[in-house]
C-alpha cells in the first residue's frame, strides 16, 4: 500500500459523512466501552480439544509446571507438539509469569513448536496482564524472520484466538504500537484500519507512537490526517499528541493554524509545556520568522516556564542561518546568564555560523572555549571550523585539524571532505581538490551536487578542460546535471582543443539521459 493510498484511506475515515454516533470509544482510563454496531462480528473459533495421550501429556506437564519441576518437564520435551504447547498455555494463562517461562522454555527446546497460534496466545496473556514490554519484545523477535504476509496472518490468528483467551482490546493496541515503534508504517496503518473494522480503537499513547513514527518519516501530511481520524474516533489527545500535531502543522507551513491549536490547548485540558513552546519556536525559526520566535520565548518565561537548551539552540540556529550573528551571540550570553549550559550543539551552531560568515577567528575562540569547559567535540565541531579555515584559504591549518581527528577517534565524513575540497578550489588547486575527491569516494563518503559543481568550476577557471571532463563523467555517473554556464565553457574549451566530436558525443549522451541543464544551447555548443 503506497503513501497516497494511505492518505486517501484516512481521508475516507475522517469524512464527516462516515461518522456514526455509535462508534467505539476508549475512555481516558483506557476501558473499552462499546463496539460499533456496524463493526464486523468477532469470529467464534476454537482450538481442537486434546484427547487420549495429548490430554494425559497436557495434564502431567501442567502439574510439573505448577510445582516448578523443570527437571521432570525437561524429560517430556521430546514428546512436545504444537497442539500440546497451545493447550498448556491455555491451561496456565491466568499465571502470566509461568506462561512466559513456559513459552521461553519451549523456544529453547524446539522453536518450531511455537506456531502462530501459540504466539497469539502468549500475546493475549501478556497484554491482558499489562505486560506490554514483554509482548512487544516477542512481536519484534518474530517479525525479524518472517515472510512479507506475516503481519496479516498474525492479526488473523490473534483475532481468531481472542474469545478463547477471554482477551482484551489491549492486544490489538499493543500490536499497533509495536509496529509504530518499529517504524513499520504500512503494517501499523493496516493494523489500525483492521482494528477499526472489528470495532477496536487504540489508546492515545499508541496513537502518539504512530504519529511520532510518521513525523520521523517526514510524513506530516499523513500525521494531520491521522490526528483528524483520532478526533473522529473520540480518542482524547494529551499534550504530547498536540505537540506532534503542532509540529506537523509547522512543517507544512500552516503556522497560523499551529498558533491557533497552541492557544486552544488549555481548553482541551492540556497545559502547554516547554516542549510545546519549543515546537512552535522551531516552526517559526524554520520559516525565518525570528522576531515572532523570540516573542514566544518571552511568553514562555512570562507564563512561568524556563527556556531550556533546546529553546536557545533553536533560536541561535535560526539567527545563524540568517547570518544575524550578533543576535545569536546575545542569546548565547543570555543562555549562560540564566545557568542553561551550552552544549555541543550550541557551540557547533555558532562555530558554523561564524565560519559561514568568514569570521574564523571567532569560531576558533568558541572552539577553545569548548575545550576549556570540558564539552565533548564531535565531527560537526571540526567540520564547522575546517570550513571556516578553508573559506579563508588556510588549508594547512585545516589539514592539521583533520590529522587531529584520528587522535579523537573521529572519522571524516562528506562534509569534512567537501570543506577541504572547497579550500583547494578557492586556492585554484583543482588537481589537489580532485585528489581529495577521490579520497572521499574511497572512504565511502558520497559527494553531493555542490561539491562536484565546485570542482568543475575550478577546472574550468583554470582552463583545465580535461580535468573538467573527469568531473563531468563523475556527475553523469551520479545522474547530476552540471550548471549551464560551466557546461558551455567546457564545450567551448574542448572545441578550441579540436575535440568537436567529443562535444557532440557528450551532448547527445546528456540529452539521452535528460541531464542537459535548462538554458543550455546545444546547437551553439556542437557547431564550431
Amino acid at each position: 500500500m503506497n503513501y497516497h493510498r494511505l492518505v486517501r484511506r484516512f481521508s475516507t475515515l475522517i469524512d464527516p459523512r462516515n461518522q456514526n454516533p455509535n462508534s467505539t470509544q476508549f475512555t481516558i482510563s483506557g476501558k473499552f466501552e462499546r463496539r460499533n454496531r456496524n463493526s464486523i462480528p468477532l469470529p467464534h473459533r476454537t482450538i481442537p480439544e486434546p484427547l487420549g495421550q495429548d490430554l494425559d501429556y497436557v495434564n502431567v506437564a501442567h502439574s510439573h509446571l505448577v510445582h516448578s519441576d523443570w527437571v521432570k518437564l525437561d524429560r517430556l520435551s521430546s514428546s512436545l507438539t504444537p497442539l500440546r504447547v497451545k493447550h498448556i498455555l491455555l491451561k496456565i494463562q491466568k499465571d502470566h509469569v509461568l506462561s512466559l517461562e513456559f513459552f521461553n522454555w519451549v523456544e529453547t527446546q524446539n522453536p518450531s513448536f511455537l506456531t502462530l497460534d501459540s504466539h497469539s496466545i502468549i500475546l493475549h496473556i501478556l497484554t491482558k496482564n499489562r505486560k506490554f514490554k514483554s509482548a512487544e519484545s516477542i512481536l519484534k523477535k518474530i517479525h525479524q524472520s518472517c515472510s512479507i504476509d506475516f503481519p496479516f496472518k498474525l492479526f488473523e490468528s490473534i483475532l481468531n484466538s481472542y474469545r478463547v483467551c477471554d482477551s482484551s482490546p489491549r492486544v490489538f493496541d499493543s500490536l499497533f504500537k509495536t509496529y509504530a515503534h518499529m517504524k513499520k508504517f504500512r503494517n501499523a496503518t493496516d493494523a489500525y484500519c483492521r482494528m477499526k473494522d472489528y470495532g477496536f480503537v487504540p489508546n492515545v499513547e499508541s496513537c502518539n507512537a504512530y504519529l511520532s513514527s510518521l513525523m520521523n518519516l517526514n510524513r506530516a501530511d499523513i500525521a494531520l490526517a491521522f490526528y483528524k481520524e483520532m478526533q473522529r474516533s473520540r480518542i482524547s489527545p494529551n499534550v504530547y499528541t498536540l505537540n506532534i500535531f503542532i509540529s506537523a502543522l509547522c512543517k507544512l507551513g500552516k503556522l497560523e493554524k499551529a498558533v491557533e491549536v497552541f492557544g486552544e490547548m488549555e481548553n482541551m485540558g492540556c497545559v502547554p509545556t516547554v516542549a510545546s513552546y519549543n515546537t512552535l519556536i522551531a516552526g517559526h525559526c524554520n520559516h525565518g520568522l525570528l522576531r515572532t520566535a523570540l516573542k514566544l520565548k518571552n511568553l514562555m518565561e512570562k507564563n512561568g516556564l524556563c527556556p531550556n537548551d533546546v529553546t536557545f539552540n533553536t533560536l541561535i540556529h535560526g539567527f545563524c542561518k540568517e547570518g544575524i550573528l550578533h543576535e545569536a551571540n546575545k542569546l548565547f550570553s543570555e543562555m549562560k546568564g540564566i545557568d542553561v549550559s551550552p552544549n555541543t550543539v550550541t557551540y557547533n551552531t555558532l562555530i558554523n555560523g561564524y565560519s559561514q560568515a568568514g569570521n574564523v577567528e571567532m569560531g576558533r575562540r568558541l572552539y577553545e572555549e569548548i575545550s576549556s569547559n570540558g564539552i565533548k567535540k564531535d565531527i560537526l565541531t571540526y567540520n564547522a571550523l575546517i570550513l571556516g579555515l578553508c573559506k579563508e584559504g588556510k588549508t594547512k591549518k585545516a589539514a592539521y585539524l583533520v590529522k587531529e581527528l584520528d587522535s579523537k577517534k573521529l572519522i571524516p565524513n562528506s562534509s569534512t571532505f567537501s570543506a577541504l575540497i572547497n579550500g583547494q578550489c578557492m586556492r585554484g588547486n583543482s588537481e589537489r581538490a580532485f585528489q581529495l575527491y577521490k579520497s572521499m569516494v574511497r572512504c565511502g563518503c558520497h559527494p553531493n551536487e555542490h561539491t562536484l559543481k565546485m570542482l568543475m568550476s575550478s577546472f574550468c577557471q583554470n582552463e583545465d578542460f580535461d580535468g573538467a571532463m573527469q568531473v563531468l563523467r563523475e556527475m553523469l555517473e551520479r545522474s547530476m546535471a552540471p550548471d549551464s554556464s560551466w557546461l558551455s565553457e567546457l564545450c567551448h574549451g574542448l572545441r578550441q582543443c579540436g575535440k568537436d566530436k567529443l562535444v557532440m558525443e557528450l551532448c547527445e549522451k546528456m540529452e539521452a539521459r535528460h541531464l542537459l541543464p535548462e538554458g543550455f544551447k546545444k546547437t551553439q555548443s556542437i557547431i564550431a
